[in-house]
């Protein structure tokens, strides 16, 4: 599964090709496991045996720590022997009955898992499996693959985007035999006509994987739900797919307005500071927040401090800010390491987030600093949910001491402060790991070192960071020294040296960065501390004062806005919301904020509440509006193809829609641009 092991494995792969089948029977087929070590070799032992037999039963064969044995998971007993670190075993072969089940057992001393395995039958690859937590039973078939398999099994296109042409990206995995030379990768939306690209020029062996980019983009024109499907076929030159099962990837997005360009609407202008959360939705010490990338969820999330030896914690605002607002509290069971002291978050498109830890060492035994940003899954599901006694931390690095700020790039990709060494580095936590694992080695770090940054020295106030909507500037709070700076991500290369922090666990790449084009935004502040961009418009937060400072940024250095009080004296994180609006923490009001204007009324920014009736309805219906703005009806049908565009003229409109039966989408749309949706489903 992981991409470093691409390329030794390939090779591999091919040697045991020669000798398959060498030794069986008919009816039997030829098994071997290679085992991947990470770096505490001796806490993992396995058991090969039919399915279903259990640990010690049957057993065909095993290896590993047999002090570790079938019932030492989670013992923490550290015992000699086992396996050595990082290191790769292959194990067998053996002839196995072609057809059965067989059952992989792994059970892991200090219950972190961290095994890789890999299953190969007659010289193929078919499964992989990642030990996690205690351990766990993988189950197998002893079957040679099929000579086409390809799977479509992930694409860039997200939950949620804004309308708009994309270049559709898909990852093509062969689990076939065969080596894949040429393919077409077709997509359609909601449907409609098959767009289809023609891929040629490849050279994909057994168990590797490409990332394809279609070369005609996904055009989506209107806000709406929209099903696309995307698949492969004609194979190498006509064959046909013989595993139709994992062949079309299909993906459910919601095309939203985005986030509205309101920050002018502050500027100097009457203001309300209006409490969001606080002490009794268990908002305590907070550093910061972020919005769920699916921002028609209203879904806020806080990061709670805590204290270092128990670790931070979240609050989760469903519908935040409005009426019906619940919350959910979550700490993770190790947070004390996978979140201490934690100063920031940031959401990436892919609902993953991460957080940046304020300590030195997140082992906290007094020995050498080790620690740094920790990637969390959004589904709750999975995340602070018990996964062995890892946690549920989807990865960790452990190369940034007093983190004090992070910002989402892309996918896995996040950008960190880091306060010990005061360079700002470029973190890929490539795939992750899984749920409570703890493979690293294919991390890829970059270290951005042309010019010192530097915390807050009393370790209390964050340097929050973030990258624009164009994706090309880093924009940087440098509270030490009084500055906002930003960064070209597009620039700089790699310098050839050692990197000025160690590197303390094999990963795939680890370099130092210079070159780069950095240019000062704005100095002279006073205690700095969060940071939002939006289009040319940037607020930054001071913390003692309170104030949050309006920035046009068309020009540098940046033209001061305004300056908005907020009344309270340990403001943090700060983020401009879904419906445009500004929204910050205060640590020790321990509490949450939305700054309003008189110029963003609540029918500006708020749902716009509106009925349709009959729904289910024939051709004829009604829709009324509860406070009339002038508003404008849209209805769009199932492929987002807009069929009716209306102004009303009061509270109470009847429409007739001659349509076929089935679901639309009906959007209300005011003078300000805000809108809200509703389903109707038209029957016969």
């Amino acid at each position: 599964m992981k991409k470093l092991y691409k390329i030794t494995l390939g090779f591999a792969a091919l040697m045991f090709q020669f000798h398959a089948q060498a030794q069986c029977v008919n009816g039997e087929a030829e098994v071997e496991i290679v085992v991947h070590t990470v770096d505490y070799g001796y806490e993992g032992y396995w058991e090969l045996t039919p399915a279903g037999n259990g640990c010690g039963n049957g057993t065909i064969a095993s290896g590993g720590n047999t002090i570790v044995g079938c019932n030492g998971s989670g013992l923490q007993n550290q015992p000699n022997g086992g396996y050595g670190d990082n290191t790769q075993y292959t194990e067998g072969p053996w002839c196995l009955i072609e057809g059965n089940q067989y059952d992989l057992i792994y059970s892991d001393d200090w219950g972190d898992g961290g095994f890789m395995f890999e299953v190969f039958v007659n010289g193929y690859k078919i499964k992989t499996f990642d030990g996690v937590g205690l351990g766990a039973t993988f189950t197998f078939t002893v079957e040679e693959p099929p000579a086409y398999d390809l799977a479509v099994t992930n694409s860039n296109i997200y939950a949620y985007v804004t309308t708009g042409n994309y270049d559709l990206h898909a990852h093509i995995f062969n689990a076939g035999t065969s080596t894949i030379s040429s393919f077409d990768l077709n997509y359609t939306v909601n449907g409609g006509n098959v767009q289809t690209h023609s891929v040629n020029g490849l050279a994909m062996s057994n168990y590797a994987s490409e990332e394809i980019e279609h070369n005609i983009p996904l055009s989506i024109s209107t806000n709406g739900v929209y099903t696309l499907k995307i698949w492969v076929d004609n194979i190498n030159g006509g064959n046909q797919d013989m595993n139709t099962s994992n062949d079309t990837l299909t993906r459910q997005t919601e095309a939203g307005p985005g986030r509205p360009n309101y920050i002018d609407d502050y500027v100097n202008q009457t203001t309300s500071i209006v409490q969001i959360a606080g002490f009794s939705e268990q908002i305590s010490a907070p550093t910061d927040l972020d919005f769920h990338p699916v921002l028609t969820n209203k879904e806020l999330w806080v990061i709670n401090k805590g204290i270092e030896s128990t670790g931070g914690s979240s609050v989760t605002l469903y519908n935040a800010g409005e009426a019906n607002q619940t919350h959910a509290y979550k700490q993770d069971g190790n947070a004390w390491h996978f979140m201490s002291l934690p100063t920031a978050l940031a959401f990436s498109l892919n609902g993953n987030w991460a957080t940046a830890p304020g300590v030195y060492d997140a082992n906290h035994n007094g020995g050498s600093a080790f620690t740094g940003p920790s990637l969390w899954s959004s589904d709750m599901s999975i995340y602070a949910q018990p996964s062995g006694g890892n946690g549920s931390h989807l990865d960790m690095l452990h190369l940034s001491p007093y983190s004090q700020g992070i910002a989402a790039e892309t996918d896995n990709v996040f950008w960190v402060f880091d306060g010990y060494t005061n360079d700002i580095v470029r973190y890929d936590f490539v795939d992750d790991h899984g749920p409570g694992n703890d493979f690293h080695g294919d991390a890829i770090v970059r270290r951005y070192s042309d010019d010192a940054v530097a915390k807050d020295p009393n370790n209390e106030v964050v340097s929050h960071l973030v990258l624009d909507e164009n994706q090309q500037w880093l924009y940087v709070v440098d509270h030490g020294n009084g500055r906002v700076i930003r960064i070209d991500i597009t620039t700089g290369s790699d310098m050839g040296g050692t990197p000025n922090y160690p590197m303390n666990e094999p990963i795939a790449e680890y370099k130092e960065y210079t070159g780069y084009t950095q240019e000062t935004v704005v100095s002279g502040l006073n205690k700095p501390a969060g940071i939002d961009v939006i289009d040319d418009r940037m607020i930054i937060s001071e913390h003692t004062t309170g104030e949050i400072i309006i920035y046009d940024i068309s020009t540098i250095p940046a033209v001061e806005l305004d300056r908005i009080p907020t009344g309270t004296s340990s403001v943090q994180g700060v983020k401009i919301g879904p419906e445009g609006r500004i929204w910050f923490v205060d640590q020790n009001a321990n509490g949450v904020y939305r700054i309003d204007s008189e110029l963003l009324a609540t029918s500006d920014v708020n749902p716009i509440d509106f009925k349709i009736y009959p729904n289910p309805s024939t051709d004829l219906f009604w829709v009324n509006v509860e406070d009339f703005n002038q508003q404008e009806i849209n209805i769009y049908d199932a492929t987002g193809k807009l069929i009716l565009n209306q102004r009303l003229e009061g509270t109470k409109t009847q429409i007739n829609l001659d349509v076929q039966p089935g679901m639309y989408i009906i959007e209300m749309r005011n003078q300000q641009g805000a809108s809200t949706q509703q389903k109707l489903i038209i029957e016969n």
